[in-house]
């Protein structure tokens, strides 16, 4: 059975997308103040709850963006997120760049250059390649930790919470 690029990718970042904005609601109706949630931290050295939600947004919709212009440089210099209503914007943006996204067009993409850029840094992928081995973990690593930093606050987020919408077969 060939399996798409598109196949691979796009269903699951939405299925946790879609889940992320889910956690999000429990985040804000929790009863917690906003900000101790916006900028939570697993441990002092790590990047806040804000951060990692941002980049589900930018290892899906942004990765899609640098495929299509053939590199990915890290911005720094954004300013993240300051509030859940502004992260769900993320995530919005995020999942409706991906409805947007035809399996054509992104599977045209396979086999072309893509590189990674940081500083003096250059790391050379194809497409696939760097949508595979470097966005996807990239972005299942932020939603695990955002998830994790929600868990640590207290949020009443489970497995079934951080799976989301599954895909079910549907009945015959």
């Amino acid at each position: 059975m060939p399996f798409s690029l598109h196949s691979a990718l796009v269903p699951s970042w939405l299925q946790i997308l879609g889940a992320g904005r889910g956690w999000l609601d429990k985040a804000a109706d929790c009863g917690l103040d906003e900000s101790s949630v916006v900028d939570a931290r697993l441990v002092e050295d790590m990047f806040p709850f804000s951060y990692q939600v941002k980049s589900m947004a930018v290892h899906s919709q942004g990765a899609i963006e640098a495929v299509r212009q053939g590199v990915f440089t890290p911005n720094f210099a954004e300013a993240l997120p300051g509030s859940l209503s502004e992260l769900r914007e993320r995530l919005d943006g995020a999942i409706a760049l991906l409805e947007s996204v035809g399996e054509d067009e992104l599977d045209s993409f396979v086999g072309k250059p893509m590189r990674f850029e940081i500083g003096e840094k250059r790391l050379d992928f194809t497409a696939e390649d760097f949508l595979l081995s470097f966005s996807q973990p990239n972005f299942y690593f932020h939603a695990s930790t955002a998830y994790g930093i929600l868990r640590a606050k207290g949020v009443k987020v489970g497995k079934l919470d951080y799976l989301g919408k599954l895909r079910l077969a549907q009945p015959a």
